[in-house]
């Protein structure tokens, strides 16, 4: 036990000197490349939250990052997580570090699931890459690549909202216009504006169905940024509107916030202007106030009345109206004169705190909403009355979520799923094949069988199974297993998938690697192993009995000390330390991996189914 001892300690030594500076992201076996980021949560109602997942797009600046000043690859992008913050989805690695924004599913396609974002526009001089908006199937595969097609800069960041049915979907226009200033009384003077509006896409080809713009419709007088001695300005042009989000309703009409005019637009199907909603100039009786709004959606919608959700950040980078931001629903009457504003619901911030860039609300099918107030990607769930159930954020402050949502969604990836297996030994007798398996994206996994071959198309051995309990999980088997695979199976038993038949990777050195002998291992021949009376079901070290490890440590505690130094020694690449740490301490591993294999997710039970501080010249 000396020597378990002694490298148990240099585990925890590297592991927390190494891990300092990136303890806040995961790291993976199976995808070495992926960084997802970690979540701090507490639940003040567990059972009261809505089914479903968390879709957040973590990025480190809001402008396309020059080559030279990268985060590492894989960590900015679209995350699926569960409701323990368990990894679901990584799809860091599929855009070049690229920022991806208005993560979320998009379940009102069909009667399968899909996920809709948009790829902002790349670093290139020539512009030539303006981004997309994106569909995905529910194996992540491309359904739809909407281009910018008409003369737009760039697919703008804020708003990819693919309608019900899937053939169209609205997206912010910016767009500069050179005018006069006479709507400050100052015709003989002129300037460079960019106006902002919405445009609907055909989701196949990229064509603009109906376009509205603020330009001759919104006069830079409504702006809370324009003054009447404003000196004009250069080309791009003030972004005296600065939109950042376009709903449409049954009626076919469209409804645009517009942050720096602290206004809510009612656009009719002709593109006129029907009534405005604070700002300057309100067509309303209010009995509230909001500005810098974000993320205004229809919920109920006809010709006379309508009730909408939205996002009062009140406040922005340098000034703030109100001392905490919430989430507002409010019904409005139109056939009443004055027309009447009432808030029907008011959801504080849960940290008092405000939000001062991005944001949106989210109305949830059972009554709850779900709120991303973006900075650090801090999320909140909330009862039907507001009350607090569940508040979230990111461990890393170096990352915001433009915004976050909670959907059901079914993840069955085309891929297969990924295992590595490595093996280790001290001597011929001791020898273990440590697999780590995972598959990006699957939901429907609740548990693995580890199959092992004689030779490369050999025939399968199962050798054992085990619960899944993370997004990666790991499993010890005995002996020297060199071909290896393993079988995704879901909470009934029923196959998912399997993997690709891998090699186990061994020592280079068998005697550096502490292997007792000169001669170099052979691998084990499985059915030798486990086709045996003693091995029928596949051999497993979690089903050992602790009373037989010899070891007078609590089993329960010595397990989360054991997996705390495995998950900070995996963070940082020392694997192979853990294993003869594992391999030393002999039996107390078994009660370890006993205890570890007993775990159950807490998680979504529904199996089968802008801007930082550092960069402050940024759009919001």
């Amino acid at each position: 036990m000396l020597l378990a001892s002694i490298l148990l300690s240099l585990a925890f030594g590297r592991a927390v000197a190494e891990a300092e500076n990136d303890d806040d992201l995961m790291s993976f076996v199976t995808l070495p490349k992926v960084r997802a980021l970690k979540f701090d949560i507490s639940y003040q109602d567990r059972d009261a939250v809505a089914p479903g997942y968390w879709f957040v797009a973590p990025y480190g600046y809001i402008d396309p990052e020059t080559p030279t000043q990268q985060w590492k690859p894989c960590q900015v992008g679209p995350y699926i997580y569960d409701a323990d913050g368990m990894l679901i989805w990584a799809g860091s690695c599929m855009f070049d570090n690229r920022n991806v924004f208005d993560f979320k599913a998009a379940n009102n396609i069909d009667d399968q699931p899909h996920l809709s974002f948009i790829l902002q526009h790349g670093y290139h001089d020539d512009g030539a890459d303006k981004g997309y908006g994106y569909i995905l199937d529910q194996h992540f595969d491309q359904e739809r690549k909407v281009p910018v097609t008409n003369n737009l800069g760039a697919f703008n960041m804020h708003e990819f909202n693919v309608l019900d049915g899937g053939k169209t979907a609205l997206a912010c226009l910016y767009r500069s216009e050179y005018t006069d200033l006479s709507a400050l009384g100052r015709p003989e003077d002129h300037t460079w504006i960019v106006s902002g509006g919405l445009v609907e896409l055909d989701t196949k080809t990229g064509e603009v169905l109906f376009e509205w713009s603020s330009f001759n419709n919104v006069l830079v007088d409504e702006s809370v940024k324009v003054h009447t001695d404003s000196q004009g300005s250069d080309h791009p042009g003030w972004d005296y509107i600065h939109v950042n989000s376009a709903d449409k309703n049954s009626l076919g009409d469209y409804l645009l916030s517009a942050r720096f005019t602290g206004t809510l637009y009612y656009i009719s199907k002709e593109g006129e202007i029907v009534w405005r909603l604070g700002g300057k100039h309100s067509d309303f009786d209010m009995d509230f106030t909001f500005s810098k709004q974000h993320h205004a959606r229809f919920l109920e919608s006809n010709a006379t009345h309508h009730l909408i959700s939205f996002l009062n950040n009140a406040s922005e980078e340098g000034e703030n109206e109100e001392d905490v931001s919430s989430a507002l629903y409010v019904q409005l009457d139109t056939t009443v004169s004055p027309m009447t504003a009432r808030v029907v619901r008011r959801i504080n911030r849960p940290d008092k705190g405000l939000t001062r860039l991005r944001g949106n609300v989210q109305a949830l099918p059972n009554g709850n909403t779900f709120i991303g107030w973006s900075e650090r990607g801090y999320q909140s769930e909330h009862a039907a009355d507001g009350t607090l159930l569940m508040e979230a954020k990111f461990v890393s402050r170096r990352f915001s979520s433009y915004r976050s949502y909670k959907y059901p969604f079914t993840g069955r990836p085309s891929s297969p799923p990924d295992v590595v297996s490595s093996v280790y030994g001290t001597s011929e007798l001791d020898m273990t094949t440590i697999f780590h398996v995972s598959w990006n994206g699957a939901t429907d996994v609740a548990s693995w069988r580890f199959y092992a071959r004689a030779s490369e198309g050999g025939s399968p051995v199962l050798v054992g199974e085990t619960v899944k309990t993370d997004f990666e999980t790991m499993y010890i088997a005995e002996g020297y297993l060199d071909w290896v695979s393993v079988e995704a199976v879901d909470k009934d038993g029923n196959h998912l998938g399997k993997s690709d038949v891998h090699r186990t990777t061994a020592p280079s050195n068998w005697q550096h690697a502490g292997f007792q002998s000169e001669n170099t291992p052979e691998p084990d021949d499985p059915a030798a192993l486990y086709l045996t009376e003693e091995h029928d079901d596949g051999h497993d070290m979690g089903d050992m009995n602790m009373d037989d490890t010899g070891s007078d440590l609590d089993p329960e505690e010595a397990a989360k000390a054991i997996e705390k130094a495995y998950e900070m020694v995996r963070g940082v690449g020392g694997l192979l330390i853990f294993i003869l740490v594992a391999c030393s301490i002999g039996g107390l591993i078994a009660g370890i991996f006993y205890y570890l294999r007993q775990r159950r997710l807490r998680a979504y039970s529904e199996v089968p189914l802008d801007e930082t501080e550092r960069q402050p010249m940024v759009s919001s």
